[in-house]
């Protein structure tokens, strides 16, 4: 076999392109997953930050969920407007107190159980056995850690 003829070499594999790739299938399932109950993947994670961490302030949010103060303002009105969260402070000049709603809660748990059915969709038993080995490693990795306490 000339050289004019040989095959390339496959490309080294680049984790970022893998792990981007996989990331925008994954948000493509959930969001597919979340819309019948009126959730994005976005509001889904600030539902769970406020949930997780009560009393998180604005800029704590906003830095968890890797978005603007602005963007918290606005997506935290919307939730609170379908009955999701509330604030517990509520006074003008006062630091807002967030928490989650019963009704909130509820969604969350409906939430998590699409979440559930993605999860094992897409790293399951039946999944691609890669996707599996990246389940694994990302379960592994986070096994045992406590969630980020909000800073003061």
């Amino acid at each position: 076999m000339t050289t004019e003829n040989a095959r390339p070499e496959p490309p080294a594999t680049s984790p970022s392109i893998v792990l981007l790739t996989l990331a925008r299938r994954i948000e493509s399932e959930l969001g597919a997953a979340l819309a019948p109950l009126g959730l994005t993947v976005g509001r889904l994670g600030l539902l769970g930050h406020i949930a997780g961490v009560p009393g998180a302030s604005f800029s704590d949010l906003a830095r968890m969920s890797g978005i603007t103060v602005q963007s918290v303002h606005t997506a935290v009105k919307a939730l609170s407007g379908a009955g999701l969260v509330r604030d517990s402070t509520a006074r003008a000049g006062s630091a807002s107190r967030l928490e989650i709603t019963p009704e909130g809660a509820r969604l969350m748990d409906e939430a998590m159980r699409a979440v559930a059915e993605v999860d094992e969709r897409l790293f399951g038993a039946a999944a691609d056995p890669i996707q599996r080995q990246v389940g694994d490693a990302v379960r592994a990795a986070f096994a045992g850690l406590t969630p980020p306490q909000p800073s003061g």
